[in-house]
């Protein structure tokens, strides 16, 4: 045998420990790289929650943030919102109430719906059919969002909540309300939901379901009580990113929620959403630096925090229940 390092030999060492240096060089770039790219969120995430908090807490200067000229404790307890009005009043609680109720509303439609149908797409549906189902869903949860806000207020409203609740029960049901608006928000959260849940299902294993059919239990026993506790952490993530989705919705709300801050939960009631708020003043003329443009910055922070603590809640509950189901 002809040793390694002898001139006979048609690999030596050296190049050996060559290739070993070019290649250890090679990951340390990929994987600096990888870094890299997987950081720009976080420095994204971290830059917008600067400008956030410049105009807010931080001071720079005249005329100072806006929480050093709106004290933080009316600005959470005060339940009048008009910074745009002569007597100014700058309580969020109206804003998060109409955010919330828009958000609950659309997600008790578009969640059972969604978690569903992912249910006959992974366990009921033959394979013909998921191949036809799966493109029609992916095509609404792409439609524009403005499509679907003038869907509720064209179609929804007059057709469907008017005629139900107005002239059937009597009651008082604005041009621009709530549950209009919520309804089209479950539809368009739909597909999220379904498409989400139903990767979860189906990556379920398959020595589950065929445990439980050697159990003698029906395909209906099988995907309730075996294939959705399995997938449950992804069930989970599927509705709280929804939910998120719902909540920091713009256009939808904006044109079919209404424009008027008030603190109600009646669904058939005119409400403002936070981004709502703040698509409305954006487009007005509202100077730099005074509080109107300052209350923007307030209302995103407030919307921000709420998101991040819904994420922090998502990690929490995914996490214990992937330790109680694996």
């Amino acid at each position: 045998m002809t040793p390694l390092n002898s001139p006979e030999s048609p690999i030596t060492a050296s190049a050996l420990g060559r290739q070993f240096s070019l290649a250890r060089l090679r990951e340390t770039v990929i994987e600096w790289a990888l870094f890299c790219c997987s950081s720009v969120s976080i420095l994204v995430t971290l830059a917008i929650l600067f400008v956030l908090l410049i105009e807010t807490v931080i001071p720079t200067g005249a005329p100072g943030p806006f929480f050093q000229r709106v004290s933080l404790w009316e600005f959470l307890t005060e339940t009048r919102w008009t910074p745009t009005f002569a007597e100014k009043h700058f309580g969020v609680l109206p804003l998060v109430c109409g955010t919330i109720l828009v958000a609950l509303i659309g997600a008790c439609v578009g969640l059972p719906l969604g978690i569903l149908s992912a249910i006959y797409l992974s366990e009921y549906a033959r394979p013909k059919t998921r191949v036809v189902v799966k493109p029609i869903l992916e095509i609404l949860s792409g439609m524009p969002t403005v499509v679907y806000g003038y869907f509720a207020l064209i179609f929804v409203t007059p057709y469907i909540v008017q005629p139900v609740f107005h002239t059937l029960l009597g009651l008082e049901v604005d041009a621009t309300n709530a549950l209009s608006a919520g309804i089209v928000m479950g539809i368009m959260i739909m597909p999220m939901v379904c498409s989400l849940s139903e990767d979860a299902l189906r990556a379920v294993p398959r020595s589950l379901r065929e445990a439980g059919y050697a159990l003698g239990s029906t395909k209906y026993d099988v995907s309730i009580k075996v294939v959705v506790p399995a997938a449950f952490s992804g069930i989970v993530a599927a509705f709280l990113l929804s939910v998120a989705r719902a909540i920091g919705e713009t256009m939808l709300v904006a044109i079919a929620a209404g424009n008027t801050p008030r603190m109600t939960l009646n669904p058939l009631s005119s409400v403002q959403t936070m981004t709502t708020f703040i698509v409305n003043t954006t487009k007005g003329d509202t100077p730099s630096g005074s509080i109107e443009y300052q209350s923007l910055y307030a209302v995103a922070l407030c919307l921000f925090l709420m998101t991040f603590v819904m994420n922090v809640i998502s990690h929490a509950v995914m996490r214990r229940f992937r330790e109680v189901y694996h």
